[in-house]
């Protein structure tokens, strides 16, 4: 059985101090933020609110997977937040494994915390636990699972991800045209990738498109997973001259297995950014040409002040959205921008400190 990921995390206003870490078996989770991840603390004015005036406040993270850029720096982001008051924050990391996640779910339940944050995963293994929790005090932050029929005093997040879709499918229209004959990599069944997965559709039918193939897989490891089944897709199907790959594991599959076919004339589209995600679009002859993405470590440490508002009382709305860019190759290079802090500095709309603020929270801001 996977055991948790524990990491206790105290700090007082004036600082960061992140204390002792213990290993999870069947997998590990990158505790290290990211080597260009520059962050300044935002001064808190308000005095402290109940509950974090009286103590302690005690959090848990329930990551669907802690695998790949994007959770790795969401996870960041939760960390950094929850740094900043007297938190106590334990993450479990169910490695891709729904019926895992619903047991951690539990587990977490049985320690009794303040609040659960949970990301990704599905609404049939996740809304049992995620009631049991909110019947037992436990404030319920979700990010990315659809939950509001099942789980309708939850607070649900979510980036916007018909705007991530989107965004990058116009530019593949106008890179593509109309009647072009594109692979397609996904998988079913992942909230934010449904999401996307309606917009392109619909894309599809409005520039008569051919869809050649579709195909991916969605696990701990989705990168090297679906290399192969991308590889022999493109092979099968020579005449593909785009693929649309909405989530940046999937994106990066799509990148190598093209490197793999020696196929040089095929565009390719996705979602999200990391620092190892610009230095793939930008290096020489890739073909990853344009992405739609929001900061996941913004989008953490949102999460993490939205549960902050929520413990005090003063959260207004039970659903938040966060917006997303649009990233190109050509923008990268003509701006010279290499990294996470280059990016945030030529686009300052990824950084969301202002979302889910308050007086007495000290903000964690990106650059």
């Amino acid at each position: 059985m996977k055991k948790k990921l524990i990491i206790g995390l105290t700090a007082v206003l004036s600082g960061l101090m992140l204390l002792g870490t213990a290993a999870c078996s069947q997998g590990t989770t990158n505790n290290t933020p990211p080597a260009n991840t520059n962050v300044v603390t935002q001064s808190a004015t308000g005095e402290l609110p109940a509950p974090f005036s009286a103590g302690q406040v005690h959090l848990a993270l329930i990551q669907q997977s802690g695998g790949g850029d994007y959770f790795q720096q969401y996870l960041n982001g939760v960390k950094l937040q929850s740094a900043t008051l007297n938190v106590k924050l334990d993450v479990y990391d169910a490695l891709g494994d729904n019926a895992t996640q619903a047991a951690q779910l539990d587990q977490a339940i049985a320690t009794k915390p303040d609040g659960i944050i949970i990301t990704h995963g599905l609404p049939d293994t996740l809304c049992p636990g995620i009631n049991k929790a909110i019947q037992a005090g436990i404030t319920v932050v979700i990010y990315d699972v659809i939950i509001q029929t099942c789980a309708p005093q939850a607070i649900q997040t979510q980036q916007s991800d018909a705007q991530i879709a989107s965004l990058v499918l116009d530019q593949m229209k106008s890179d593509l045209g109309q009647g072009a004959t594109v692979g397609y990599v996904n998988v079913a069944g992942i909230a934010p990738l449904d999401r996307r997965d309606a917009v392109f559709q619909q894309y599809v039918t409005d520039n008569n498109w051919t869809v050649a193939f579709k195909t991916g897989k969605y696990t701990d490891s989705s990168n090297s997973d679906s290399v192969p089944l991308v590889y022999a897709a493109l092979q099968a199907n020579p005449t593909v001259t785009g693929l649309y790959c909405p989530y940046d594991e999937l994106t990066k599959a799509c990148v190598t297995a093209l490197q793999q076919a020696k196929m040089t004339n095929v565009k390719v589209y996705g979602a999200d950014i990391s620092d190892a995600d610009i230095g793939i679009m930008k290096a020489a002859g890739s073909p990853w040409v344009a992405t739609g993405t929001t900061d996941p470590n913004a989008i953490g440490a949102a999460d993490t002040r939205i549960m902050f508002l929520a413990l005090a009382g003063q959260l207004n709305t039970l659903t938040v959205d966060f917006p997303p860019i649009l990233v190109t190759q050509q923008m990268l290079i003509d701006n010279n921008i290499n990294n996470m802090s280059d990016l945030r500095k030529a686009e300052p709309t990824l950084n969301i400190a202002d979302i889910a603020s308050a007086p007495w929270i000290p903000a964690i801001v990106f650059q």
